[in-house]
C-alpha cells in the first residue's frame, strides 16, 4: 500500500521513508508515541499533505491527484470528531457517498439522532456518525486516526467492533492509528511501531502485544525503543 513514504510540514521531514502493507480484509495497527509521525503518515496517504517522496499503491496502481481522487479510488479517512457540527446528523450522512439509509443500517442507534445537530451529540455519538458515513461509502481501505480518543470503553468497543466486522465481512482493509496499545492489538491482525518517523518494529499483533505486556510488567524491552 505505502512504499518509501516521506512526509512532513514545510521543510521539516517527520516521516522518513516508511513502508506499510494493508491487505483487503485485514486490520493493521500503526502504533507509536506522540510525535512519532502516525497522523502525518495518514494525512499524506490521503494527500491532505503533499508527500516529500514515496508512493501509495492499490493493486499495483499508483494513486496521486489530491484527497478527492484518493477518496474516489476507495481510501477513506476517519479522524477524531470528523463531523460537520452545524449540520444535523442526517445531513452529515447525506453528504457521504453511501447515503443515510446505508449508514443507519450499519449503526441503527443513529436513527433517533438524525434530526439533531451533530455538534450537540456526545463525543461517542459523533465518532459513530463519522465512522458510519465512511463505512456506508463502501471503501476498499479505511484509515482510522485515534477514533477512540476520550471515549468511554463501550463506545470504543462498538467502533472497533464495527471496523473489524467491515474487514471480515466486506473485505475492507483497515489501518488503525491508536494510542491505546492493548486495545488496538486486540482488534488488529498485524501492527507497525513508528518511532521518530521510522518503522522500528512490525509483526503479528499477538507478538507486539506480548512485547508491550513484557515492557509494562518489567520496564525493559520497550515496545517503543528510545
Amino acid at each position: 500500500m505505502v512504499e518509501g513514504l516521506r512526509a512532513g510540514y514545510g521543510r521539516i521531514e517527520i516521516v522518513h521513508g516508511i513502508d506499510l502493507r494493508v491487505e483487503p480484509g485485514e486490520v493493521v495497527a500503526l502504533l507509536g508515541p506522540n510525535g512519532a509521525g502516525k497522523t502525518t503518515a495518514l494525512l499524506t496517504i490521503t494527500e491532505h499533505l503533499h508527500p516529500f517522496g514515496g508512493q501509495v499503491r492499490i493493486g499495483g496502481t499508483r494513486l496521486t491527484g489530491g484527497p478527492h481522487r484518493i477518496a474516489r479510488a476507495g481510501i477513506g479517512l476517519v479522524a477524531e470528531r470528523s463531523v460537520f457540527a452545524s449540520l444535523t446528523a442526517e445531513a452529515n450522512l447525506a453528504l457521504g457517498v453511501g447515503g443515510v439509509a446505508a449508514a443507519v443500517e450499519l449503526f441503527p442507534e443513529l436513527g433517533p439522532l438524525l434530526p439533531r445537530r451533530a455538534g450537540m451529540l456526545s463525543g461517542g455519538e459523533q465518532q459513530i456518525l463519522a465512522l458510519a458515513r465512511a463505512l456506508a461509502a463502501r471503501p476498499r481501505f479505511l484509515l482510522l486516526d485515534e477514533v477512540s480518543a476520550g471515549l468511554a470503553p463501550l463506545v470504543v468497543e462498538r467502533l472497533f467492533g464495527a471496523a473489524r466486522q467491515a474487514a471480515r465481512e466486506r473485505g475492507v482493509g483497515i489501518l488503525l492509528v491508536e494510542q491505546q496499545v492493548r486495545r488496538a492489538l486486540t482488534v488488529a491482525d498485524r501492527g507497525y511501531v513508528l518511532q521518530r518517523g521510522v518503522v522500528v518494529a512490525e509483526g503479528p499483533a499477538a507478538e507486539l502485544r506480548a512485547a508491550f505486556e513484557h515492557t509494562a510488567s518489567t520496564g525493559t524491552g520497550a515496545l517503543y525503543p528510545s
